[in-house]
């Protein structure tokens, strides 16, 4: 199990327990940073020292296998799963070769030490600052409110209004600190999973081609790297996708930080001070309170409990409440209970006016609590006027814009699509828009499709199947997968099938178009599934799982003609399968148990060399024969997001029977020619002991 996610909401209330969970990502902090050292020491040791450069490899493959990655959340995507176990995969590799090794990596500090070190000065220093400055403003803020909870009611009004700014401005500068470092080490939790894999990865590449096995590793290398490349340029996909809508909600949560509760959490929680009379007088004593409505239970944890004290979590049912006169007491902001286990009152002080009001609004106190309306974004909704608007655009898309290089991807103006938006939606003449002339180009029309179907007022694929949804995705079993996604799309109401059929259907012809404008299933799937789907509650574990609603549609569209080929026999999902004994359906990447391959002498030798061979035919070599070969260019192509898309080559009749013109149509896929170039044979000969084989991967 994972770390739970840190929601924003309890930076407003920085409960224990918030602490404590922060603690973990703390400590998860410090040991990536450890981490990380480690591997740019061990890194740097590799490069420098030849001699020790056996024993180099050695420990670092030990360091990778000796790191996991925790992850956010309960389950993994099969590309996560990739990521999560390539370090081991890159530890059993450098097992495999190290004792073969005798050459020195040229480029290894551009490829693995610098991209690290940014990262953890950059990402993890940068997030240390926000600890501090967190830190900081936390004693300073608690500091003055226990300085201000003991100001007498007695002093003058203006001396009073000024303590309370103070405190207020110093509970926002907490909050806001609060707010920004909990996002921030999500962050880095979440984006170390490519940002330091990648490196790691381009520097693996660098070792094995520059070594005596280059040709032969990267052959073997090949087909993993590519597969692991689209698990590394999907996963950062789904992040950039959910660090979106965390922003958003960060943003939305600075305006209201009490808008947002989790299902199942109190009414109302916080701190809370209460008058406890002793022998020798009256102390005031802080706890912190959890209040549940419905049961009208109240439990009260103490909090810098004195020496000695044998006092426990109190748990109250709450018979009334009511406000305490400023008069009456010598402090402010207090309201006293009523429980049916303790006998008489007890009184409460609050941290401020307005927790006072919400406290007692959630205790139905006497005194009655007035809350301005929350206005709400003006929303659209699925009537015959949206599926007007969704036909003409898809039309209009598929006319003039299905090849366009990253369709829907890139973003139009917002200024152009919202005098789309208003004229086509305008009551007076709904629908009078023509999307076919010059007026409007393929960006807009896209984003104010993309616009239309977030702002409805429940998503196309419905809040009540969310969580079904979200749970078929998860599943290990693909089959499963399948199964039951296709059950629940016959469960939405006829309007929404039937506009998620129209929409998928586009999205199928735009993917068949994939060589020209690049937008695979997989992209599509990043772009449509928060744009479909998205949970009724704003939470950041609910954007947490948006890497899956994007998989439900990337499903959606790869099974199209099977999911609308009509209904299954049973309407409802199918069983949840057992725990399976085998290993999964879906196994993750793997080379280090590939099988091993007789290896081949390289042309370039000469017939001496290569053991009198007058056929040109390579012979299998003994163990510790080296083999004479060709060196590649000094320096790998640079991860595909990173580097423009090379134009499409002629088919040569000598290239390999595994040619990027037979793999899946995608970005990694187009850009792996110079990998086939490194490892073909130099030389006239097109003997297939020199190709890549085309069934391996």
């Amino acid at each position: 199990m994972g770390h739970p996610p840190l929601e924003f909401s309890d930076c407003y209330l920085d409960s224990p327990d918030f602490r404590e969970r922060l603690k973990c990502y703390e400590q998860e902090l410090e040991r990536t940073n450890k981490f990380i050292k480690e591997v740019i020491k061990d890194g740097n040791a590799l490069i420098a020292a030849i001699r020790g450069y056996s024993s180099a490899v050695q420990k670092f493959s030990q360091t990778l296998q000796s790191f996991q990655f925790d992850f956010i959340g309960d389950t993994l995507t099969d590309d996560e799963i990739n990521i999560a176990e390539s370090f081991k995969e890159f530890a059993e590799l450098l097992h495999e070769v190290e004792l073969e090794r005798s050459m020195m990596v040229q480029n290894a500090s551009d490829l693995l030490i610098k991209p690290l070190e940014n990262f953890r000065k950059e990402q993890i220093g940068f997030t240390k600052e926000r600890k501090k400055k967190f830190e900081k403003d936390g004693e300073k803020f608690y500091s003055m409110l226990d300085r201000h909870l003991h100001l007498s009611s007695k002093k003058k009004e203006s001396q009073l209004q000024e303590a309370d700014l103070q405190v207020d401005k110093e509970r926002h500068n907490f909050f806001e600190s609060s707010l920004e470092y909990v996002y921030q080490i999500q962050e880095v939790q979440e984006s170390k999973k490519f940002s330091i894999v990648e490196p790691v990865l381009a520097f693996l590449h660098s070792l094995f081609t520059y070594n005596n096995l280059t040709v032969e590793l990267t052959q073997d290398f090949l087909p993993y790297k590519q597969q692991l490349q689209l698990s590394l340029q999907n996963t950062r996909n789904h992040f950039s996708s959910t660090r979106e809508e965390l922003e958003d909600l960060k943003k939305r949560m600075k305006e209201a930080p009490l808008t947002c509760k989790l299902p199942g959490q109190p009414t109302i929680e916080g701190y809370l001070y209460t008058q406890e009379k002793w022998a020798l007088g009256i102390s005031w004593v802080k706890y912190y309170c959890q209040y549940e409505k419905e049961a009208k239970t109240l439990r009260m944890t103490p909090i810098d409990q004195k020496p000695g004290a044998k006092q426990g979590t109190l748990d109250l049912t709450l018979k009334s409440c009511v406000r305490r006169k400023t008069d009456s007491i010598d402090k402010r902001f207090c309201f006293d209970i009523e429980t049916n286990e303790r006998s008489g009152t007890i009184t409460l002080q609050a941290l401020s006016e307005a927790n006072r009001r919400l406290w007692m609004e959630a205790m139905d106190g006497k005194e009655p609590i007035y809350h301005s309306p929350i206005t709400k974004q003006e929303e659209m909704e699925l009537n015959e006027v949206g599926f007007k608007f969704v036909r003409k655009c898809i039309n209009a898309v598929e006319t003039k814009g299905i090849t366009t290089e990253g369709v829907y991807r890139t973003v139009g103006s917002n200024i152009q699509v919202q005098k789309l938006l208003n004229a086509f939606f305008d009551p007076k003449c709904p629908g009078d828009v023509d999307l076919q002339s010059g007026d409007w180009d393929i960006k807009t029309i896209t984003s104010s499709l993309k616009f239309y179907l977030r702002n409805l007022s429940e998503p196309v694929m419905t809040y009540k199947l969310h969580k079904e949804l979200v749970l078929a995705a998860k599943s290990e079993n693909l089959d499963y997968r399948l199964g039951a996604i296709h059950a629940l799309v016959y469960k939405l109401p006829d309007k929404n099938r039937e506009m998620l059929e129209l929409l998928i259907q586009h999205l199928v012809n735009v993917c068949e178009h994939s060589r020209e404008n690049l937008m695979s299933p997989s992209n599509m799937g990043v772009i449509f599934g928060p744009t479909l789907m998205r949970a009724q509650e704003d939470t950041v574990a609910a954007m947490m799982n948006i890497k899956f609603q994007n998989i439900v549609v990337e499903i959606l569209i790869e099974h199209f003609g099977k999911i609308y080929s009509g209904p299954p026999e049973d309407t409802t999902a199918p069983p949840v399968p057992p725990p399976r004994v085998a290993a999964r359906r879906h196994k993750p990447i793997t080379i280090s148990k590939r099988p091993l391959r007789e290896r081949p002498v390289f042309f370039g030798a000469s017939v001496e060399e290569s053991g009198g061979d007058c056929d040109g035919v390579p012979k299998p070599r003994s163990h510790g024969d080296k083999p004479v070969i060709t060196r590649p260019p000094v320096r790998p192509p640079d991860p595909p997001c990173r580097t423009p898309i090379p134009p499409k080559l002629e088919q040569r009749p000598d290239l390999i029977a595994g040619t990027a013109e037979e793999m899946p149509s995608s970005v990694v896929a187009s850009r792996t020619k110079f990998f086939e170039t490194a490892s073909r044979r130099t030389g006239s000969s097109s003997s297939p002991q020199g190709r890549i084989p085309s069934d391996e991967s």
